[in-house]
């Protein structure tokens, strides 16, 4: 299994503690002071950050960096907490389709380019159906949620998304970026 497997396999790796924030600059100014400032100031393997107008949001994530991992994803996992996720990760940016064999939770889909920009949001994917769900022909990596936390965030096209995994010399958001 991949590198990240240590913390106790997909079933057990989505019952991890997780910290949000997201919404309005109260509740981010409250979680920085809370974290002294270092929240955002570096990259976490088993965490994302997404930004954009509407705010910043952190999702723990289980990283799908092998065909093995990527085939597997979301299947048969039965619930999720709200803050987590999977990071698919190809080796280079390549034409992506995700379907919904045998995942039994609704899902957000977010494709990525190489920069870690959202170029494709797919909403509340219904689970196991087989129907192709295209993500374009540039993706590096997709990033999966619950089924609705795109529009509770307000997470849109043109997001960023940063990642130690993701290519840092062509990054939007780079790991080192506050």
């Amino acid at each position: 299994m991949g590198k990240r497997d240590q913390r106790g396999g997909r079933a057990n790796g989505l019952r991890r503690q997780v910290r949000l924030a997201a919404g309005g600059s109260g509740r981010i100014a409250a979680l920085l002071c809370a974290f002294g400032g270092s929240a955002w100031a570096a990259c976490s393997e088993d965490a994302v950050e997404l930004r954009g107008d509407w705010g910043k949001a952190r999702f723990t994530v289980d990283v799908a960096d092998d065909a093995q991992e990527r085939a597997k994803g979301l299947m048969f996992v039965e619930d999720m907490p709200a803050m987590e996720g999977m990071l698919f990760i190809y080796d280079r940016p390549q034409p992506a389709s995700f379907w919904m064999r045998n995942t039994l939770i609704p899902l957000d889909m977010l494709f990525l380019d190489e920069t870690g920009t959202v170029t494709r949001i797919h909403e509340n994917a219904v689970p196991e159906d087989e129907t192709p769900i295209p993500g374009g022909d540039a993706v590096l990596s997709v990033l999966e949620i619950n089924g609705g936390m795109a529009a509770r965030f307000g997470i849109e096209e043109g997001s960023q998304l940063r990642h130690p995994d993701l290519p840092q010399d062509v990054a939007a958001w780079p790991c080192g970026e506050g």
